[in-house]
């Protein structure tokens, strides 16, 4: 057998159009075996949750029907290490190269650099690519060559880079299909659905495939000439919701980069709204990439010291939207549903959650990362930090949300509350807010009883404000 046979090693790209590993494996015209290695174990701490492992399933198989259409089959490996499979699989068959998309967490970078030193001392040539961010966080520094720290300079120093077009290698199936047959693991045997269905709702909120991402990108394009008057918006959702197939590649950032803005018709609109939040993905990554510690410590070292009060049961409380703050526990019940929550409603609930209650973000960082289907490292990472004031660019600590008035200003219908949390169902909109300081026969016409059907505040308004900025003085005092 004539050694003309590379290895695509799909990871957080699991798409064939704009891959640039997948386009030079068709470049080079040697017979392709793409391969996915499931190695949970690798993973640590961070090791994908429930809602992640979900769309992982459907986006595999959505990536095999892909790869079928083209008379190719995608190869399943389950093992503790990708160098143990890649290994294995480099002894069954005769391998010329193998070819992957950059990961840049910390420890992807580690492994995949042992994968690459240990391939190629047997003299397999080894191939990696940036398919996942418009730009290698090495590209883009200040001007003393450290690494940004603040968005607005780093976002405009991202616009004077030549932003990457997408590309797509067209190929004939005779001239990458392999001619034998692998052993493959069913991939069902991953167990990444749960053994309950709980997915119902995943379900009918999500298409997790190339399709579903295409669908979404069509309808972002759609809204972002008014995304600025309506992402704050959760009943209108007027964000793309395209994070989870950003996060597993069924869409690369390039292609959703280009197709926005040329066919945006307001090009300085999707500029300033929708793209820009293409370019706080790529500050995220380019965070915690040179700032690998940030994951579970904050980039301000000093609030390593900051006195949070650590509670078991506000904290199970908040997970399972019990706070008695609608806003905060739509959002919450959103997110355990769904796998997804609003971004504005994000801000709130995470808010409530560090300074209401005074609980460590790194907690609300653990849950958001089980429970999303779009939880990326980075992303997530930056979000905490940044509601902790903690973090780089970060919102002042100082900073409290009101959730009764982000709940009054950006749902006033209580179209969003009342969908989350059906037994509020029959309050008055202008009432539904703030329950607590309903009368009593308010609340009988309505049909609830506080402290049974819906739970009483676990903290007042005033008193975690005030708990919060007592916090902050103390800390500050201790510097």
């Amino acid at each position: 057998m004539s050694k003309d046979t590379c290895i695509v090693w799909f990871r957080r790209d699991l798409r064939l159009h704009d891959n640039p590993a997948w386009n030079a494996a068709v470049k080079s015209g040697c017979k392709i075996i793409p391969l996915f290695i499931h190695s949970p174990s690798e993973e640590g701490k961070w090791r994908a949750g429930a809602a992640s492992n979900w769309w992982l399933h459907h986006a595999l198989q959505d990536l095999s029907n892909q790869l079928a259409c083209y008379g190719l089959t995608l190869t399943l490996r389950s093992s503790d290490t990708a160098i143990a499979a890649l290994t294995a699989l480099t002894q069954e068959i005769p391998v010329k190269a193998i070819y992957w998309n950059r990961c840049y967490e910390e420890q992807s970078i580690k492994r995949d650099t042992l994968i690459k030193e240990t391939l190629s001392n047997d003299g397999i040539s080894v191939r990696s690519f940036n398919g996942n961010l418009l730009f290698d966080p090495l590209e883009i520094t200040n001007k003393s060559g450290s690494p940004y720290k603040v968005f607005t300079p780093f976002w405009k120093s991202c616009l004077t880079l030549v932003i990457p077009r997408p590309e797509t290698i067209t190929f004939q199936q005779a001239e990458t299909s392999p001619h034998y047959c692998l052993k493959s693991d069913e991939l069902d045997s991953f167990s990444l659905l749960p053994k309950i269905p709980w997915d119902s709702e995943m379900k009918e909120f999500w298409e997790p495939t190339r399709s579903g991402a295409k669908k979404l990108l069509k309808q972002a394009i759609a809204k972002s000439t008014h995304y600025q008057d309506l992402r704050d918006i959760p009943s209108d959702d007027g964000t793309s919701r395209l994070s989870p197939y950003l996060h597993f590649g069924q869409i690369s950032p390039a292609e959703f980069h280009h197709e926005v803005l040329t066919r945006c018709t307001v090009k300085d609109t999707a500029q300033n709204g929708i793209l820009r939040q293409l370019f706080w993905r790529e500050f995220s990554a380019h965070l915690l990439y040179h700032f690998p510690h940030t994951h579970d410590q904050p980039l301000r070292d000093e609030y390593q010291n900051f006195p949070w009060n650590f509670d078991t049961d506000l904290l199970e409380k908040w997970q399972r939207g019990q706070t008695g703050y609608p806003i905060v526990d739509a959002g919450m019940r959103q997110l355990w549903k769904t796998g997804w929550m609003h971004n504005r409603v994000r801000m709130v609930a995470s808010s409530f959650l560090v300074k209401h209650l005074l609980q460590p973000w790194q907690e609300g960082a653990h849950w958001f990362w089980v429970t999303l289907v779009d939880a990326d490292l980075a992303n997530n990472t930056q979000g905490w930090q940044w509601i902790g004031g903690c973090g780089a660019d970060a919102s002042p600590y100082f900073r409290v949300f009101n959730p009764i008035l982000q709940s009054k200003k950006f749902d006033p219908t209580a179209a969003y509350i009342k969908k989350w949390i059906p037994e509020l169902s029959e309050v008055p909109a202008k009432l539904i807010h703030a329950p607590w300081e309903m009368e009593p026969l308010e609340l009988a016409a309505a049909g609830v009883k506080l402290g049974t059907d819906y739970p009483k505040p676990i903290i007042g308004h005033q008193e975690g404000r005030k708990q919060a900025l007592d916090a902050y003085s103390k800390f500050k005092s201790s510097l």
